[in-house]
């Protein structure tokens, strides 16, 4: 095992979450990656005072995305047909605790009951389909898929690619006899009831995992602590 990397996913809710909130959040936490889907122009100017690396793209229709970055990084897009994925591609030279090159990948994926339906589940279909691609050009790669997937554990997107992935936040549970955090949504007060942020990962272990709430969002934050394996 070697190089740890603490990775923290959001989805903002469309300029909800409190910009300031949420950068003095990534502060906190000291993280190394930040993954944030549903960005705005706003948010995206708070994040980029605390991380000084990496791409954000803020919007203001729900497509906005970005990875930032502590340290300075390779960054690209994976073509999703809709909301694309983007890829913050690590190395060594740059990130010197880490013992090989090591992709992130912040994925969005559309609602599958946004109207009209037939139209949010084939542009669904689609983003899975260019995900499994993207696995399967290189099995040997050491990569995580972090973000907002739309998709609880019982639906056929997790389980295919819980398939190819470890779900990190099942296996860290299931080390320690519990079950993992639910992420949404994220009310003042009640339950969280369903589970759709995740983080899947090849080649990569969960050394600790929690959530977090985000001040304003309809989402919890997931923080996992990354070696590899």
């Amino acid at each position: 095992m070697g190089g740890r990397l603490r990775i923290l996913t959001g989805n903002l809710a469309n300029g909800a979450a409190d910009p300031q909130a949420f950068a003095d959040l990534v502060r906190s936490y000291r993280a190394d990656v930040v993954a944030v889907q549903e960005l705005v122009p706003e948010q995206a100017e708070a994040l980029a005072e605390v991380m000084p690396y990496g791409v954000l793209e803020p919007a203001r229709d729900f497509l906005g995305m970005g990875i930032a970055l502590a340290r300075p990084g390779s960054l690209d897009r994976l073509p999703l047909g809709y909301r694309d994925a983007h890829i913050a591609r690590l190395d060594p030279a740059g990130w010197p605790d880490l013992p090989r090159p090591i992709e992130i990948v912040n994925v969005h994926l559309i609602s599958p009951v946004v109207w009209p339906l037939w139209g949010s589940l084939a542009r669904r279909r689609v983003q899975l389909r260019a995900l499994l691609r993207y696995l399967e050009e290189s099995p040997e790669r050491t990569c995580a898929l972090i973000g907002d997937f739309n998709a609880t554990p019982l639906w056929p997107v997790y389980r295919r690619i819980a398939a190819r992935l470890e779900d990190v936040a099942l296996a860290h549970a299931r080390r320690r006899g519990g079950w993992p955090p639910r992420t949404w949504p994220s009310w003042p007060r009640g339950p969280r009831l369903l589970r759709i942020d995740h983080c899947f990962a090849r080649g990569l272990s969960a050394e600790d995992l929690r959530v977090v709430p985000i001040p304003g969002s309809d989402h919890d934050a997931v923080i996992v602590d990354l070696t590899v394996s």
